[in-house]
């Protein structure tokens, strides 16, 4: 095994997620490759490994709408490395096809928009610590979205009045207050957790079934993340949230300490993990 940086990505089968592992891999990052379709996701190993990056990627299939396989694929990943330096939550679902218009929820039950987006990183970040830990100074990075919703802490299941965009606004921003939250319980200088709108409306497979067309090239959104996931720039930056490459302000929900601590604790309810030390 190389000492090369190892760099853990969900959602590494199709647009951003794929286009980034193959940035890196020519980088000479060392990969580990999240996607629910063994098949595919083979594929972009091999593509991974042609591009050269100097181990063969590891691989790890699971579903995010459900918390079991999330704990389960937080163990490949576990058996996988000892240590990682950048922590790339990117896999999610949009506001509409192909995940549908209507409110679904996950094999949790939790409304599925909210379980895919937001809790599946959580749960991940919280389960990894320990190889971000043994990384440091690691980096966590929440692909997130301009796209943002206030949540509604009383019916955080959008149980009444559901509309996609409003869920799919709420999981992000929901991204982004854990984000920052968890900045400030970790020291910088061990992990950052920053998050990112790193373009808008891409050609990605979501995008393209829900509009049919796309507003910023795939490019515009490899290059905002692998500045996120490589530039010395931003060593020690943290709790930060950024439109492409720009330094921006989320929703002011994030801003509001109470909100994201009552955020903090559902989340951690939801998913079952404990607070961490």
């Amino acid at each position: 095994m190389s000492d090369a940086p190892t760099v853990f990505i969900t959602g590494a089968t199709d647009g951003l997620g794929r286009a980034l592992a193959h940035r890196l891999a020519q980088d000479g990052y060392r990969l580990i490759l999240h996607g629910r379709d063994p098949e595919r996701l083979a594929r972009i190993a091999d593509e991974a490994s042609s591009a050269g990056t100097p181990d063969a990627p590891v691989t790890a299939t699971a579903d995010l709408a459900d918390l079991a396989q999330v704990s389960r694929l937080a163990e490949q990943v576990r058996e996988g490395t000892d240590r990682l330096d950048v922590f790339v939550s990117n896999a999610g679902i949009g506001a509409g096809e192909p995940d549908g218009r209507d409110r679904r929820t996950s094999a949790d039950g939790y409304e599925l928009r909210f379980a895919v987006n937001h809790l599946a990183g959580f749960a991940l970040t919280l389960d990894l610590l320990p190889l971000l830990r043994a990384g440091a100074p690691a980096r966590v990075v929440y692909v997130a979205s301009l796209g943002m919703h206030p949540l509604d802490f009383d019916d955080l299941m959008l149980q009444h009045g559901y509309d996609g965009w409003r869920a799919y606004g709420q999981s992000k921003l929901a991204q982004i207050m854990a984000g920052l939250e968890l900045a400030e319980r970790l020291p910088a200088a061990e992990v950052t957790v920053n998050s990112l709108h790193p373009g808008t409306f891409m050609p990605t497979k979501m995008v393209l079934a829900e509009r049919g067309t796309h507003t910023d090239s795939l490019e515009t959104g490899v290059e905002a993340t692998h500045r996120m996931v490589a530039s010395p720039e931003l060593t020690g930056v943290t709790g930060a949230f950024f439109d492409r490459t720009s330094p921006a302000l989320a929703e002011a929900q994030a801003y509001d300490r109470a909100a994201r601590a009552q955020l903090w604790r559902r989340s951690l309810e939801l998913v079952g993990r404990p607070d961490i030390d």
